[in-house]
This record gives structure tokens, C-alpha cells and sequence, in this order.
């Protein structure tokens, strides 16, 4: 008798089950991301605080220094932006080294998640090359800011990691650590304003 294949998917809060190697757009509910990703913690935990620094507040940033960096986006876009890391709602936030130790499989499974995401809400499986290149940009500028806020980096050391911000892209934006309750539903807040405008 063979042996039994490993279970490879997840029951969310929601009900639904997803299958982590075949995701299907059906299984999403913004919610089941919106949650888990509330509860996520970037840098692993190791940010000044009371509450860890979520991807739900991660995301919310990166879509406002999108839309600073891009202006005259449509709201699809902006929409892209906010979901840039959701499959980490089920995958975690691997930080680089980790990713690089894991290998190409890690990838595979986050693009598979990130087609099932994108379909649901009904953006294309794959965003063209600009926007993604653009929502890079603007992830990049977040990493800064959350490196010298919050995770005890230098200016000059973020510099060197993520590269130097325009000052005008990130003036008037701070980082603020705040219950993940409160992220959570300012995240499927904003999702479902940029969704009814798309």
C-alpha cells in the first residue's frame, strides 16, 4: 500500500480549504487574508513596540507609496498593490536569507497563491512587468522606512539594502504599531473600496 500523500491544505476561518499546491480563486475570502495577515509578523518579529508589525500594515504602505509613486493609476493597480504579499496569509513572511535557503520551491508556491488571488478579484494571474516593477519600488521604499523606524537600522545601512527614498514619496508617512485587529479591518476596508472602484 502506498503511503499516504501529505495533507497540503488549510482550513480557514471562513470554512474554506485551501489546497496550497492546487489553490483555486473559489477558496479565497478577503477576510481569511485580511486576518491572516493581521496576524503575520514582519522581520520576524524584531521590531521596536508593543504589537509586531504586520504584512496587513506592510501592505496598506506599499499601496500608499504606490499611489504616491503613481499618481494616475487605475484603482486595479492600487488594488495589486495592497494584495502584493497576500499569499503570506497562509505562507508566512520569509525573510530573504530564509527564502534563499529554501530554494526555487518557495517561489513556485507563492506565484501558484498569487494567480489564485489575483483571479479571485479579478486581476490578471500575472501583472504585466511595469507594475510589478513599480509595486517593487514601492515595497522597497517601505522596507526602508520600516528598517529605520522600527528594526534599528541606520539611514545609511538601509541605503545600502533597499537604497535611498525620494524624501518626497515618504513625507507626512509614518510607521505606526497598532493591534492586529485594528490593521485587519482597515485592510479589508481598503480592499473593498479599491475593489467597488475597479
Amino acid at each position: 500500500m502506498p503511503p499516504k500523500p501529505p495533507r497540503a491544505w488549510q482550513r480557514m476561518l471562513s470554512g474554506r480549504r485551501l489546497d496550497l499546491l492546487d489553490p483555486t480563486p473559489m477558496d479565497i475570502e478577503i477576510e481569511d487574508i485580511a486576518h491572516g495577515l493581521a496576524f503575520v509578523a514582519r522581520w520576524n518579529g524584531q521590531t521596536h513596540g508593543d504589537f509586531a508589525y504586520s504584512v496587513a500594515e506592510h501592505s496598506l504602505l506599499v499601496e500608499a507609496l504606490y499611489s504616491r509613486l503613481t499618481p494616475r493609476a487605475p484603482p486595479r493597480w492600487q488594488l495589486a498593490a495592497l494584495l502584493h504579499d497576500a499569499p503570506e496569509y497562509v505562507i508566512g513572511d520569509m525573510i530573504s536569507p530564509v527564502k534563499a535557503a529554501v530554494g526555487p520551491g518557495y517561489g513556485v508556491l507563492d506565484d501558484r497563491l498569487t494567480a489564485a488571488i489575483h483571479i479571485r478579484f479579478g486581476l490578471p494571474a500575472t501583472l504585466p512587468v511595469t507594475i510589478k516593477k513599480q509595486i517593487k519600488k514601492a515595497d522597497r521604499i517601505s522596507a526602508w522606512m520600516e528598517a529605520t523606524q522600527i528594526a534599528g537600522f541606520t539611514e545609511r545601512e538601509a541605503d545600502g539594502f533597499f537604497g535611498k527614498p525620494d524624501r518626497t514619496l515618504i513625507d507626512g508617512l509614518a510607521i505606526t504599531l497598532r493591534p492586529p485587529r485594528a490593521v485587519r479591518d482597515d485592510f479589508t476596508a481598503r480592499h473593498a473600496h479599491l475593489l467597488a472602484q475597479c
